[in-house]
């Protein structure tokens, strides 16, 4: 389970070090760094993937990416006696993301190249990378370090160094996932890869979840939904099908679904009562089809480490939220769970839970912070040295 999350110079995230639980709620006004936060998870998950440096293309490169205020807010900055404005810069360029759980911890350094003739002089490249065991960074118990191109490992007392030199746009994930030689990257590599991100689930009448699908055993439902048939029958079969019935009668009494089968491919059918022949899901409601796709990610028979939620409650009814609720809370027994939500119900319903924990931000001087979170309240955390 992660432990810890942080994040430097990322967008309005200046420095932000949240500390995490079993089921994470994040709220917050809009423009208060809710996407931001989401957003920088997705980047640390995109180091295991070997898509950092496109990650951050795809936002419009690393200028867009960081941190647009000034480097320190000082005390008269705060309470108005001058206004907010930037000096000479004094640092370095630098995007900075880690985590750590229970296990392992990890961090990245970001930044620009040193000036040359390349038309990549505005790639960002990776300064410094590290895995360390325990909840933060020290050099007691630091075990695999790069800094620039070269990587060293600890080797019983004292430490290794890796012969040949990293790509400065790869991070060592992609370059040394060694089982024998570097286990802890391979090690952390796999168990970010297992995160799981569902924000992109299509309702509208071209929906790919509206058609047949394959039938081909599917214990993880796709980003867009486009296997969701295939998914419900995996879960009836090899999954939880008790459960994944209960969560259908919760938000729709007495409705049923079915799988239907025709020529090696899979139509899901929906039956509410009062209706003499089953609805397809061609025929269902934008909030309806939402609902049983997320009824179908959480019900999943291969729970990954951690799920990201960003806004379902998006297209749902508010009468839909409180089931929505039990079932996010349900599913945190199986997976570590992590909400994005502005949705005044579903916030309310997942307060419930003695488990929730619940991530307020809010943005004094356009730098996202938590809310209650004094300079004494944030978990310890080091950044590693370039």
């Amino acid at each position: 389970m992660l432990q810890t999350l942080a994040i430097a110079n990322y967008r309005s995230l200046h420095q932000l070090v949240v500390p995490m639980e079993r089921l994470n709620l994040v709220t917050g006004d809009n423009g208060s760094g809710k996407t931001s936060l989401y957003r920088a998870l997705r980047l640390l998950a995109e180091t295991a993937q070997g898509g950092v440096a496109a990650a951050l293309a795809r936002e419009g490169g690393l200028g867009s990416a960081l941190w647009a205020g000034p480097e320190q807010v000082d005390r008269r900055m705060r309470q108005g006696e001058i206004p907010v404005q930037g000096t000479a810069r004094t640092q370095p360029v630098s995007l900075r993301l880690g985590f750590a759980a229970e296990t392992f911890g990890y961090a990245i350094d970001l930044g620009l190249p040193v000036p040359s003739q390349s038309m990549f002089d505005l790639e960002p490249q990776i300064k410094s990378e590290c895995i360390w065991a325990g909840p933060f960074l020290r050099s007691s118990t630091l075990l695999v370090e790069r800094r620039g191109a070269r990587v060293r490992r600890r080797s019983g007392h004292g430490w290794e160094g890796v012969d040949e030199p990293l790509s400065a746009f790869d991070s060592f994930f992609t370059q040394l996932a060694d089982p024998q030689r570097m286990p802890e990257v391979m090690q952390l590599r796999e168990y970010i890869r297992r995160w799981r991100f569902h924000d992109h689930f299509r309702t509208d009448s071209g929906a790919p979840a509206r058609q047949p699908t394959l039938a081909i055993r599917t214990p993880v439902l796709s980003h867009d939904g486009h296997d969701l048939a295939a998914a419900w029958q995996t879960i009836l079969e090899i999954g939880d099908a008790p459960a994944l019935a209960r969560a259908v009668d919760d938000a729709f009494p007495g409705a049923q679904v079915h799988i239907d089968a025709h020529e090696g491919r899979l139509a899901l059918k929906f039956l509410q009562p009062g209706l003499l022949r089953p609805l397809a899901a061609t025929e269902l409601s934008d909030g309806t089809l939402r609902y049983l796709l997320l009824v179908a990610a959480l019900h999943t028979p291969r729970p990954p480490p951690l799920m990201v939620l960003n806004e379902p409650e998006t297209s749902l009814h508010p009468d839909l939220l409180p089931a929505l609720a039990r079932l996010i809370i349900a599913t945190s027994a199986r997976s570590q769970l992590w909400v994005v939500s502005h949705a005044s119900r579903l916030i309310a319903a997942l307060q419930e839970a003695p488990a929730c924990h619940t991530i307020g931000l809010h943005k004094p001087f356009s730098r996202t912070e938590v809310m209650g979170q004094g300079l004494l309240d944030a978990p310890a955390w080091h950044w590693p040295a370039r």
